[in-house]
């Protein structure tokens, strides 16, 4: 019974790995699903270690980090790799979202995939904003101060919840634990889904550039792709290295190496880049429920897009109107990341909110029925060529 369990394993293994077929068209963008998925892993890895050396003490915490830096060896690596991999995370998260959304890949028969991958991201930004509150800085501090008063919105029990989660009247000692313990628990939730996104995604196959069913044209994972994914590894991994060794701290906040005081409110409270986008929207909504809803529907109604687009055609390669609607979506996000960073006054305000009404004209009308006006030009087109 066990040998046949291991030969059952090792030949899933041979499957999944070296046997299983790709589309042989397949570009670079398609490597960012396998660096998210290191990316992962690293982050597992190097935040056990870090917890080895962690205080979750409202007293201690900023200098257990302090130590871990200053003292023990290599512990300065062990603290940027972690620090800079989140960031590194997210880079790679987007552009393998953005990849998805530019090519079709989340319509069907990939909707489980899609909506898969949404519910990781979500999940990725819980846990990235747990970690950030961990090392007790002041941007720390009063991120958790002000993310998690948002939770009063939810009728009813929104006070309730917002106290269990500081455990006190104020964000504090126990609020530290709970967020220690959540940061820690979150990315094992992560790993299974990832699994299951993966089962999604070998079910039906991986998307191509052309949009096309390429199960007629694949070639075998190793050694072709895997030579493709360890070469760009590689160059992955400069990159990355560039920034831990030389500029560890360019993509942080310098507040965030003062220690924690509660009698001191940084006078610009932002969180990190990666969440500049969302913040953006949420200050620029005066209306603070509303605000809420439109920070959480921003992330959540990308899950519906498989459902809202009728198009037949998947890639923008053969959709000329998709491709400039898609660029110019990418620059509304740079924009609001922008604006997200900007102090919370007057134009940025203003901007902010045109950007967040764009930004749901794009997800829930302009890109789920562009196909019709598309549709209608080629018409219109072929009606002229006769």
């Amino acid at each position: 019974m066990r040998l046949v369990k291991s030969n059952q394993i090792i030949n899933g293994v041979y499957e999944a790995g070296i046997r299983y077929p790709e589309p042989v068209n397949i570009s670079y963008f398609w490597n960012f699903g396998f660096f998210s998925l290191i990316c992962l892993v690293m982050q597992i890895v190097t935040g056990i270690l870090l917890a080895m050396h962690y205080t979750a003490h409202v007293d201690l915490a900023f200098m257990s980090i302090e130590r871990l830096v200053r003292e023990v060896d290599y512990g300065w690596l062990l603290r940027y790799v972690h620090a800079n991999g989140a960031s590194f995370f997210f880079i790679v998260l987007y552009i393998h979202m953005l990849r998805g959304l530019y090519y079709g890949s989340y319509q069907a028969p990939n909707t489980f995939v899609w909506i898969s991958g949404v519910i990781i991201f979500l999940l990725t930004i819980l846990t990235a904003f747990l970690g950030y509150v961990l090392p007790w800085g002041q941007m720390s501090y009063w991120a958790a101060t002000v993310i998690t008063n948002l939770v009063t919105v939810i009728p009813v029990v929104g006070d309730a919840i917002v106290i269990w989660l500081w455990g006190s009247f104020v964000v504090s000692n126990p609020t530290l634990n709970r967020f220690f313990s959540l940061h820690y628990l979150f990315p094992f939730i992560i790993v299974g889904l990832v699994g299951l996104h993966i089962i999604f995604l070998r079910e039906n196959g991986s998307t191509n550039p052309l949009g096309i069913n390429a199960n007629v044209d694949s070639i075998p994972f190793t050694p072709f792709f895997t030579i493709k994914d360890l070469f760009t590894l590689i160059i992955f991994y400069i990159i990355f290295f560039y920034f831990v060794c030389f500029i560890p701290n360019y993509l942080g906040h310098p507040d965030n190496y003062l220690m924690a005081d509660s009698n001191v409110t940084p006078a610009h409270i932002v969180p990190e880049w990666y969440f500049l986008p969302f913040y953006a929207m949420l200050r620029s909504i005066p209306n603070k429920v509303l605000g809420v809803l439109a920070l959480v529907l921003a992330i959540v109604t990308l899950a519906f897009l498989p459902f809202l687009t009728i198009s037949n055609v998947r890639s923008s390669y053969f959709r000329k109107i998709h491709k400039h609607l898609f660029w110019s979506f990418v620059a509304l996000g740079v924009m609001l990341g922008f604006l997200g960073g900007m102090p919370a006054g007057e134009p940025y305000l203003m901007l902010g909110f045109i950007c967040t009404v764009l930004y749901f004209t794009y997800v829930l009308v302009l890109f789920p029925f562009i196909y019709f006006i598309e549709s209608k030009i080629i018409k219109a087109l072929q009606n002229y060529n006769k």
